[in-house]
């Protein structure tokens, strides 16, 4: 039977959905199976709605249909709360079937007094044998009642014969956290986050019924932390300017919206969030031409409302964690675990030990053995949107540490008007005088054989991919990735021709760590190596092995071919059997299989009639496929076709790692890649080669 906690607030702002989201997050790394199910939502959300449904169906691919994840509405418990209940207990056992964790999430606070609500809600939880961890507001509140509300909270479930597994006390003003977590040990203490609560422009433009007519879409995710009414001249509003300030503007004054877009992008000034234009005023044309002509990020909006109206508006909104992205999710997370032990909340819920390692837990391991290792990579791409968000969340998470190569002053800019904290990061640009001159005449050297001089190397390394592999190189950082805006040859070139292969290892080669519903696979060598000869196959072979191991993956390698065992023969099949042969002679120890078919392979139903006494046949978990054209194609037809997330490609073979981002590489890829990067840069170090 699967283990549930119940999540229950006492009433409203108690942020219990960025808590829900952080237990998600635990469960997740502990849990192979997870569901998320809400016993009472409103009368509209029983189709498709909820929000902290939606939210974590979505960040964390869960995988029953939203309806299962549904008791009742507040109709039903108005009309009949004991059949209600009833119904509420029959489809959460429906949902808990076959899953090994669920968390329960209590309702809103949206329909009756918050007493009687509270006392449903741990009606449910007992009736569920569901542990209770109990959110209590600290928005705007003092020591004495936050500390009156956790006696009540935990009284009143007691009293209802509800298990209290904990308490959280979320949102505390940051003065008031170290005297809360005195006089509460064991309880969690989140201070309250300004960004984490704060509407984006994208729902202030909603709430507002905006029309946008110019600025950057990715921009919308950011955070709006304070708004300034301009009500007076140019250079007085410039003084009472901050970041991440939204301009509410009387759409008549063209004047002061170009002074602000001239402020917006000049170095040294603070960084807008928006403008909103009032009275649904348009700028003149010859002004939109001018707007536009200044190719400003910053969102500009017109709005029906006047000035005043508008700016009331504003501070109506509150923010939800889903509009915010993954900055949101980061800020989040980063709170949650400053506030919360989740490592004692997990043991006392005692979850048993998970029997497969599914995507969610896998990206996990990933990210908290990285966080372990503090390694520095270095991202060429440092003006590209994506990479600076990413790079966020990675000093965020204190996944590696980080330089980004770029003029210091494009990159910084770039980040501000995106609205992502970068403070942390080294930016480094790779036209700097001196480091240019050492670079150069060590890639001379390196290339001496190829007749490069030193003047030439003095260009060559001032591109970026040359120049963040030189770093790696020369040990200014552990390891490079790159790729997001640029081919695979630029990015990984350099490192054939700079760092160069294990001595072990014949060809680089690659991975996709592709994961499926229920388990991590390794497919290789699909982005590099066009037609491998038998031995660069087994060469793949082999360190794809060592790959899948090095990420908590038991290799069991298929020799993928269009036949299986003796059945057929050719050339293409010939060099798979022989592959598969040197595999063997070089790695006794390591179960291979091959030639084999995919079926064969993955399924045991087909493995049991092919090859029903192979130690790999139907329980593959490294496919190597016989050439580039089948393996591009294999590994974006199971990601098309099955939903799969394909991680990678992860390079494999150099001295030192650079990794490769697809050019439609997401901000969560490129989070992923670089922390695979810092474990293998751990791993290279473990091996006695220098990092």
């Amino acid at each position: 039977m699967a283990q549930s906690l119940y999540l229950a607030s006492l009433d409203t702002n108690s942020g219990k959905s960025a808590v829900a989201f952080g237990v998600m997050d635990l469960l997740t790394k502990r849990a192979g199976s997870v569901a998320v199910f809400r016993p009472i939502v409103r009368d509209e959300n029983t189709s498709a709605s909820d929000p902290v449904i939606t939210l974590l169906r979505d960040h964390y691919r869960l995988s029953d249909p939203y309806g299962a994840s549904v008791g009742v509405t507040y109709s039903d418990v108005r009309d009949d709360a004991d059949e209600a209940l009833s119904r509420i207990v029959d489809r959460y056992h429906a949902l808990a079937e076959g899953h090994d964790a669920v968390l329960v999430v209590g309702s809103d606070y949206s329909d009756v007094g918050a007493s009687v609500e509270f006392t449903f809600n741990t009606r449910v939880a007992v009736n569920l044998a569901a542990p209770m961890l109990l959110v209590i507001t600290g928005y705007k509140q003092s020591r004495s009642d936050i500390d009156a509300a956790l006696r009540f909270g935990v009284a009143q479930a007691e009293a209802a014969h509800a298990t209290v597994l904990g308490t959280v006390v979320n949102r505390v003003e940051p003065d008031l956290v170290d005297e809360v977590r005195g006089a509460h040990p064991g309880t969690g203490v989140i201070a309250e986050s300004p960004a984490l609560n704060a509407p984006t422009v994208s729902e202030l433009i909603d709430a507002a019924d905006a029309t946008l007519i110019s600025g950057d879409p990715e921009v919308l995710t950011r955070t709006v932390g304070d708004v300034v009414v301009a009500a007076m001249t140019l250079p007085n509003l410039l003084t009472r300017l901050a970041d991440d300030k939204a301009v509410i503007l009387p759409g008549d004054r063209s004047e002061v919206l170009l002074g602000l877009l001239a402020a917006h992008q000049a170095e040294g000034v603070p960084s807008l969030s928006a403008v909103f234009l009032t009275g649904g005023i348009r700028p003149q044309p010859q002004i939109l031409d001018i707007v536009a002509g200044l190719d400003s990020r910053l969102p500009i909006a017109v709005v029906q409302h006047d000035t005043f109206d508008m700016a009331n508006l504003v501070g109506d909104v509150t923010g939800s964690l889903a509009a915010g992205g993954e900055r949101k999710f980061a800020l989040a997370l980063e709170g949650f675990a400053a506030g919360v032990d989740g490592d004692d909340l997990l043991d006392r819920l005692r979850l048993s030990t998970p029997t497969v390692v599914t995507p969610i837990m896998f990206e996990h391991t990933t990210l908290a053995r990285a966080k372990n290792l503090d390694k520095h990579i270095v991202l060429p791409e440092g003006t590209e949107p994506r990479i600076l968000k990413a790079a966020e969340i990675l000093l965020r998470r204190d996944v590696a540490r980080l330089t980004l190569l770029g003029e210091e002053s494009e990159v910084r800019s770039q980040a501000a008007q995106l609205g992502v904290d970068i403070a942390a990061a080294k930016v480094l640009n790779p036209g700097d005088h001196e480091i240019r001159e050492r670079f150069a005449a060590e890639y001379a050297k390196l290339r001496a054989h190829k007749g490069v001089t030193t003047e030439a190397a003095y260009d060559t390394v001032a591109d970026v991919s040359y120049f963040g592999t030189m770093m790696v190189h020369t040990g200014m950082a552990d390891g490079m990735v790159s790729g997001s805006v640029h081919t695979t040859a630029h990015t990984i070139r350099p490192s054939f021709e700079i760092i160069k292969t294990k001595p072990e290892v014949a060809v680089v080669s690659s991975v996709f760590f592709m994961c499926l519903a229920d388990r991590v696979l390794v497919y290789g060598d699909c982005a590099v190596n066009p037609d491998p000869n038998a031995e660069q196959l087994a060469d793949i072979a082999l360190s794809s092995a060592d790959t899948a191991a090095e990420f908590g993956v038991e290799p069991r390698v298929a020799m993928l071919s269009y036949s299986t065992g003796t059945s057929g023969h050719g050339e293409a099949v010939d060099k798979v059997r022989a592959a598969t042969e040197i595999v063997r002679d070089r790695r006794p120890d390591l179960p291979v299989e091959g030639p084999i078919q995919y079926d064969a392979a993955a399924d045991a139903g087909v493995a049991g009639t092919k090859m029903p006494d192979s130690r790999v046949a139907g329980k593959a978990t490294v496919f190597i496929v016989p050439d580039l054209n089948t393996g591009n194609n294999l590994y974006k037809a199971v990601q098309r076709s099955a939903g799969a997330i394909a991680v990678g490609p992860v390079l494999q073979g150099l001295r030192k790692p650079v990794n490769d981002l697809s050019r439609g590489a997401t901000v969560p890829d490129i989070v992923n890649t670089v922390a695979l990067t810092a474990i293998q840069a751990a791993e290279a170090g473990s091996r006695g080669m220098s990092i």
